[in-house]
Parts: C-alpha cells; structure tokens; sequence
C-alpha cells in the first residue's frame, strides 16, 4: 500500500518542497511534483530552478520529450499517467485536494505550510486518505525551521 506522509508547519510550502525534490534527487529517488493550479506549479517550477545556488536539481514537464530520463517530473494532469515516465516514482502533492490515482506510487509526500488556508485543506487531505485505507504519517517541520 502507498505510504503517506504529511509535513506539516513549513515556513514556506513551495520552498519546503523544493528541498524535498532536492533531496530525493540526491537520493537518486525518481519523484512526479501534481498541482493542478498551474500558476503554483509554475511558480514551484521557477523556484526550483533558483532556491539553491550550489545543487541543480533537473526536472522538467511530464510532456517534455525528455521526461523519461529525468529524475523529477511536473505534471497538473492525472500523475498515474507520469508512472509509466517514472516507475516507482514518489508523488509529491502540491495541489488542495489528494492526487488522482496516487495508489500507484511507493509514497505520496504533502507539504503544509503554517497557513490557516493551506492547514484546513490538508485536514481534508488526510481525512480523504484515511477514509480511502491509508494511515498517514505526521511530520513536524517547524521544529526543525
């Protein structure tokens, strides 16, 4: 079953993200980044790209001819197509509402920040994926911020 893991009390959600994608790279773990606010994973795109002057973390659009080789893949379309891009990818959620066909992946990675807005939609979030079978994981970010 996908394991999912919330990080709740992030300074900043697209920052915290971007470190997450950072680290997987490092890791060498394949990982699908799914918002489909187009303007959010565009902004996560360009942050990407500049939020760390000594690593370069390459990633580019599910669509791009070079998806198949590319370690970290942005799609807002449904990320059970990119599996087939990226087999035993992690899912990294940066959208309001729980990703279509996430079953698929090893783990699915949610970033809150501390914003009232972007909590009361992880609640939701984690409520969908309990009534769903899973049984999330919890992680504390602001202690460590």
């Amino acid at each position: 079953m996908t394991r999912i893991d919330f990080a709740f009390g992030a300074p900043d959600r697209l920052r915290a993200a971007c470190q997450t994608a950072q680290k997987r790279y490092l890791a060498g773990q394949r990982l699908v980044v799914y918002c489909t606010d187009v303007n959010r994973l565009s902004a996560f795109d360009r942050l990407l790209w500049a939020f760390d002057d000594s690593t370069f973390v390459p990633h580019v659009s599910a669509r791009d001819p070079l998806a198949a080789e590319t370690p970290i893949l942005l799609t807002a379309a449904d990320p059970g197509q990119a599996l087939t891009l990226a087999p035993q990818a992690w899912l990294l959620n940066l959208d309001d509402a729980c990703p279509p066909n996430y079953d698929g992946y090893l783990r699915v990675l949610e970033v809150v920040s501390a914003q009232e807005a972007d909590k009361a939609a992880a609640r939701v979030r984690w409520r969908d994926y309990v009534a769903a079978g899973h049984s999330p994981h919890s992680h504390d970010l602001s202690r460590s911020a």
